[in-house]
């Protein structure tokens, strides 16, 4: 009784620990078009910026992920969270561009250092029947982490445009102190020992993993993976400097407009989804959501009244929040015993969109405002109709299966 109200504890902190760094990560949304002004940047910067952080955690996760291996998660999670609080001081004091690149880049390293520090953490205070459960809540945590960070740094940005990233900063302070006087142990010295003695030889790099994906059968799916990425990322990377520019909207506007969105799409993920997978398959919900993100996407250049801008940008986001976990259902059912491996390439390719878009995005906001959005439903839409090959490919392939198996039976 006593270890599972430990475990228990111990969960709820490494909840709030991942919680402040996605919540970090969303403060910055609201906020860039005054930091742009402030500055004296363009769109190309912030996309840059967007994409620094996703380049630093890609890189740097593999290697977080075999040091809490060695050193034990709990001392991971410590740096990691130091490395955070920096990150955001930084931000929060930067008076030239340089400054918001570095402090992208240790944002980054300490997202990569804190998630497969928590994630391995979970699994060693959990059994098999809790592990879902378990790694559910941290996924939650991360969900409500990115739905509130907009919504978090509009308002307190009302104090000072500088205030939101110097009380994250102080919150990832007090989070990291804590965590060291009260969190145990999770990994003891013996089993880093057997850990480490059973990963010799078996570190294929994240560049070979990425090489020999093609062989995979879910391919197909990683490629819908990058591409949707990418297309997303185009639209929410300067949807903060887009209705800044064209409509003149407030940090507390888009904080309002994002936040909205995003608790729209999380009531959607716990109520009905599962519903919605098993009602019209994988593959439907896919191809809808992609449908309809590319349509209202383009929308968004043709509508100026404040209500019909927030109706297209909730219905272009809830789309995103369905399509995410539909796409990584998908891979997970085509992965058989890899799963693992599944969602370690679904992550990475999902990076790689992460990276591409906001550099193409930004690049095109400079020469005008409207080329992100096109793009964005230009690829999204081109995403759409490869959805629709995979799903006419999968048909033959079950069709041709069907008709070997029935042969035989003959």
């Amino acid at each position: 009784m006593a270890l599972m109200l430990r475990n228990r504890a111990a969960l709820l902190l490494l909840m709030f620990n991942i919680f402040l760094v996605f919540t970090g990560i969303g403060l910055v949304v609201p906020i860039m078009p005054t930091y742009m002004n402030t500055l004296h940047i363009g769109g190309s910067v912030v996309g840059l910026l967007t994409a620094t952080f996703s380049v630093s955690q890609l890189i740097c996760s593999p290697i977080g992920g075999r040091i809490s291996d060695r050193l034990g998660r709990k001392r991971v999670i410590i740096i990691g969270m130091a490395i955070f609080a920096v990150s955001e001081f930084l931000f929060g004091l930067a008076n030239a561009p340089w400054l918001l690149f570095v402090s992208r880049i240790l944002g980054g390293i300490g997202a990569a250092l804190i998630m497969p520090a928590v994630m391995a953490y979970t699994a060693d205070i959990t059994t098999d029947e809790e592990r879902a459960k378990g790694m559910g809540f941290i996924n939650a945590a991360i969900t409500t982490g990115f739905i509130i960070g907009p919504g978090i740094g509009g308002f307190l940005a009302e104090f000072g445009i500088r205030v939101p990233f110097f009380a994250a900063g102080i919150a990832a302070l007090i989070s990291g102190v804590v965590t060291l006087l009260v969190l145990p142990e999770s990994l003891s010295v013996e089993r880093r020992a057997e850990i480490a003695a059973a990963n010799v030889g078996k570190r294929d790099s994240l560049f070979k993993q990425l090489i020999t994906s093609y062989r995979t059968p879910y391919f197909l799916s990683l490629i819908i993976v990058f591409v949707s990425a990418f297309g997303l990322a185009n639209y929410e990377t300067v949807f903060g400097l887009f209705v800044d520019h064209k409509f003149g909207f407030t940090a507390r506007d888009i904080a309002i407009i994002i936040t909205f969105g995003s608790i729209a799409g999380a009531v959607v993920q716990a109520t009905i989804f599962g519903w919605l997978l098993n009602r019209f398959g994988e593959q439907r919900v896919i191809s809808i959501c992609l449908a309809a993100a590319a349509i209202f996407v383009l929308m968004t250049l043709f509508v100026h009244e404040y209500w019909l801008i927030v109706t297209v940008t909730f219905i272009v986001f809830l789309s995103i929040d369905i399509l995410r976990p539909a796409i990584g259902t998908q891979i997970s059912r085509r992965a058989g015993e890899q799963q693992g491996f599944a969602a370690g390439l679904n992550s990475a390719y999902s990076s790689l969109g992460n990276i591409a878009g906001p550099i193409v995005a930004g690049s095109l906001f400079d020469v005008n405002i409207n080329y992100p959005y096109v793009s964005a439903a230009i690829v999204l839409f081109l995403c759409f109709l490869l959805v629709l090959g995979v799903g006419r490919s999968d048909q033959k392939r079950a069709e041709k299966l069907t008709g070997t198996q029935s042969v035989e039976h003959s």
